[in-house]
């Protein structure tokens, strides 16, 4: 079993005085954000990466934030107060060595958000494999709706907040905390650093399996996290999971669990869903909170939220309140998205990349649109699924699909005894009933597409990347084919 050793800070905390703040690597989902919220706090910020695009170079102007292509020495003049260096960077980037050998302040971005946005905020820190960035978003639309202003920073786009982040001037700062490794000089997960006063861990499995050699590494550092709550704060651990609970045993705070499938302290039940959404209800320790009507689908789902109404409940609001804020949750982007409906064929893009994502997801959509045609693209890109470590679970993952298309590996460099054999992928989903093939290059997927495509079909994309642009490609396809 492999631990992770924190090395010393590189710099004493960072104070709240507004500084000169440059990015290294600042066109990350992550680290950008991070940028922007740093400027809404009145931080002058700057930032330097390999690749700025669209639409991380369209927000960075947009949030008057200016950012150099190419790592450079000379990218650090003027000197700033603090440099923030993000986890992709490595310790032989041109920047990383100047900041060495100039003895310029540093930092990573999940340690200064925890110094300047977490010391003195009710931190509410959203853990787990699975539902993360919609559990965070959740979190804070609840809280915000209810009137307490929160802070925000998550790894995805919030419909009802159109960024991802906000700095909010209530007692809550809700965050997703995020297991992935901080920077090289920090080998710790980013959540280690987010002061958790309130920790919701939504679910536990293998993951990032190029910096974790097994579930039990990442066990630990969930254990971790839960030593970090305070005894006035709180737990709230999904009973759904069977490795979650445990890792909560030597909780110094009080732990809450919580389920929509089985017995726990917070529980959804009579879950019915249809094409507006999901309606449940929800108790407490067997006393009823309310009804709730939410406008997503998916048993997942409606797990995330029994979480969120949690935290606001014990945040003081009443039912009715947090009944108003669930019901005008906008989603968050990439998270089963219609991104159109061109003559009929519904285009959707989902974030799913792991096998219980994927198969979530696709439960999820089966309960939107009940008898449609549903056809998955999936994209094995992320570290996890181009590997084959989960070769048998995703033969499991798509049954609730009609037709299956696997696209091919998208990290060439892995190995080929390493990665995902997507051939006899397609053959083992064909195998347990939906209709599977490989396809590898994305054009050749459109014209597939274009040509089989019929109205009333449901084309679910998966991907943790931007899939080769093929969303412009099968839009101006079947747009074409139309004309």
């Amino acid at each position: 079993m492999t631990t992770y050793v924190a090395r010393p800070p590189a710099s004493p905390p960072v104070t709240g005085a507004p500084k000169i703040i440059h990015l290294v690597g600042i066109a990350g989902t992550g680290m950008g954000s991070f940028a922007g919220l740093l400027k809404a706090a009145g931080h002058v910020v700057r930032g330097s990466d390999d690749n700025v695009y669209p639409p991380m170079s369209d927000k960075l102007t947009a949030w008057g934030i200016p950012f150099l292509k190419g790592y450079k020495p000379e990218n650090l003049d003027p000197a700033p107060d603090l440099v923030v260096i993000g986890n992709v960077i490595r310790k032989i980037n041109p920047e990383s060595i100047a900041v060495l050998e100039r003895g310029l302040p540093y930092t990573s971005f999940p340690r200064a958000l925890g110094d300047l946005f977490l010391a003195n905020r009710h931190a509410v820190v959203v853990a787990g494999t699975h539902g993360k960035t919609t559990t965070t978003s959740l979190v804070a639309w609840l809280l915000a709706s209810g009137g307490l202003d929160p802070g925000l920073l998550v790894g995805g786009v919030p419909l009802n907040f159109d960024e991802g982040f906000r700095v909010g001037k209530g007692p809550h700062f809700v965050v997703e905390g995020d297991e992935y490794d901080t920077a090289w000089f920090d080998k710790v997960p980013k959540f280690l650093h987010y002061r958790p006063q309130t920790a919701i861990i939504t679910s536990l499995e293998l993951d990032h399996t190029d910096i974790y050699p097994d579930v039990e590494a990442i066990e630990l550092e969930f254990e971790r996290l839960v030593d970090l709550v305070p005894a006035h704060g709180r737990v709230l651990a999904c009973a759904t999971h069977p490795r979650v609970v445990p890792r909560t045993k030597r909780a110094k705070a009080p732990v809450e669990t919580y389920s929509a499938r089985v017995d726990a302290d917070w529980r959804a039940s009579d879950i019915r869903q249809d094409e507006r959404g999901a309606a449940f209800d929800v108790t407490f320790r067997g006393q009823k909170i309310g009804p709730f009507k939410a406008p997503f689908h998916g048993v997942y789902n409606v797990e995330n939220a029994v979480a969120a109404i949690a935290v606001a409940h014990h945040a003081g609001l009443v039912a009715q309140t947090i009944a108003a804020g669930l019901a005008s949750f906008a989603g968050v982007a990439r998270r089963q998205t219609v991104r159109a409906e061109i003559n009929g064929v519904s285009i959707i893009d989902d974030f799913a990349h792991h096998p219980t994502a994927v198969k979530e997801t696709l439960s999820g959509l089966r309960a939107r649109f009940g008898a449609r045609k549903l056809v998955a693209i999936f994209e094995p890109r992320s570290a996890t699924s181009a590997r084959n470590y989960f070769q048998a679970e995703y033969a499991e993952a798509f049954d609730d699909a009609d037709r299956v298309i696997i696209a091919g590996v998208g990290r060439p460099e892995i190995a080929e005894s390493e990665r995902l054999d997507i051939a006899k992928l397609a053959r083992d989903i064909t195998a347990r009933g939906p209709a599977a093939e490989n396809i590898a290059q994305v054009d050749d997927i459109v014209a597939r597409l274009a040509s089989t495509s019929q109205p009333g079909d449901v084309l679910v994309f998966m991907s943790n990347g931007g899939f080769g642009g093929i969303f412009a490609k099968i839009e101006t396809a079947l747009r074409t084919r139309a004309e």
